[in-house]
């Protein structure tokens, strides 16, 4: 199993470690809850380094990028990111990613770190030496401060201005990226570095954070403070046969070019589709999982759950899951079934408030 440069920190700091895409990593420190409502107040560091990273380059890679990817990367300048997505020739998604343009003809994929060698495999198959696919997922470590005070600690580390660092945009600081990106909604960075550089950067940020009382935060958390969010996680709302139109992601789907699998896409946002992502919250005191199935008022099976918690900002609890296209309306109440009980939820709309 892989360990990322961080690893003994991790242990010196009593993280509860797991098994994720066959990388050891700290799924906890102190507990979900008091890691989760640390980010969402104050600000947390998560190790995030097991995600990959591509080095696409040479001077057809605009051209190239466009015909893989779903969202129009014509509109990135140097210095912006991208949420983007990576279709099959079927209408599913190979990965879900993020998108940095480095410079001219030069960009950086950070991908699920499950999906890296699945990735590699689809890119250089439609590559023919068009493009230059460097892997450096290997080399690079990737360290995530979030929370309402990312800006104040990591400002004071590297004497930056970060608080006027546009979302989804990214500066070059010395060897390092720092980029104003996260998956948890509530602000922050994240920082791509050499992992010959991960511990002293990690260390320089919890010394120069102490007085924010910074504390590390596991992937626990991450995922509680996501589903808050609605955001997506690839293996439970994503994956290799579902659209991005059925997940709610239209909107980085742009059928104004040709890409993999674009005409199943435009017919889609055209006729419909027969299944769409839903929020839902519990109205019956229960907590909802993947797998768990979704009825109608009436009991008739509908749809299933990808992704459920018990949310630590509402004490309640809450979750993503596909049902029938005709029962996706906001305010329907379904049922979720839970060892064998029916527990009522309500569709709502994401971000859960």
């Amino acid at each position: 199993m892989k360990k990322t440069p961080l690893y003994n920190l991790h242990i010196d700091y009593g993280a509860k470690l797991i098994d994720f895409a066959g990388f050891l990593m700290p799924i906890q420190y102190e507990g979900v809850s008091l890691e989760h409502n640390c980010v969402k107040k104050n600000v947390g560091v998560f190790d995030v380094s097991h995600m990959g990273q591509f080095i696409i380059s040479g001077k057809k890679s605009d051209s190239f990028l466009q015909s893989v990817l779903s969202n129009d990367i014509s509109i990135l300048k140097p210095g912006q990111a991208q949420y983007n997505c990576l279709p099959n020739e079927i209408g599913g998604i190979v990965d879900d990613l993020i998108l940095y343009k480095l410079d001219i003809d030069k960009y950086m994929l950070v991908v699920n770190a499950s999906n890296i060698q699945k990735n590699l495999v689809f890119l250089n198959n439609r590559n023919n030496n068009i493009v230059n696919i460097d892997d450096l997922s290997d080399e690079y470590s990737l360290i995530s401060v979030q929370g309402p005070n990312s800006s104040n600690v990591l400002e004071k580390l590297f004497k930056l201005e970060l608080v006027n660092l546009k979302y989804y945009c990214f500066i070059n600081h010395k060897d390092l990226i720092i980029s104003n990106t996260g998956y948890t909604g509530c602000g922050g960075y994240e920082i791509y570095c050499k992992n010959d550089d991960a511990v002293s950067l990690w260390n320089d940020i919890f010394e120069v954070g102490s007085e924010f009382d910074i504390k590390p935060i596991g992937l626990a958390a991450r995922d509680t403070l996501r589903l808050e969010m609605g955001f997506c996680l690839y293996g439970n709302e994503l994956n290799d046969e579902i659209s991005p139109i059925e997940a709610g992601l239209s909107w980085i789907t742009k059928t104004n070019k040709v890409f993999t699998s674009s005409s199943i896409f435009t017919k889609q946002k055209e006729v419909g589709v027969t299944k769409k992502l839903i929020g839902f919250e519990m109205l019956d005191k229960a907590i909802p999982r993947n797998g768990y199935n979704i009825y109608s008022s009436e009991k008739k099976k509908i749809g299933i759950v990808t992704s459920g918690t018990m949310s630590p900002s509402l004490k309640k609890g809450i979750g993503l899951g596909y049902v029938k296209s005709n029962f996706s309306n906001l305010d329907t109440q379904i049922y979720i079934e839970i060892r064998r009980n029916m527990k009522r939820a309500l569709i709502v709309k994401t971000p859960f408030k």
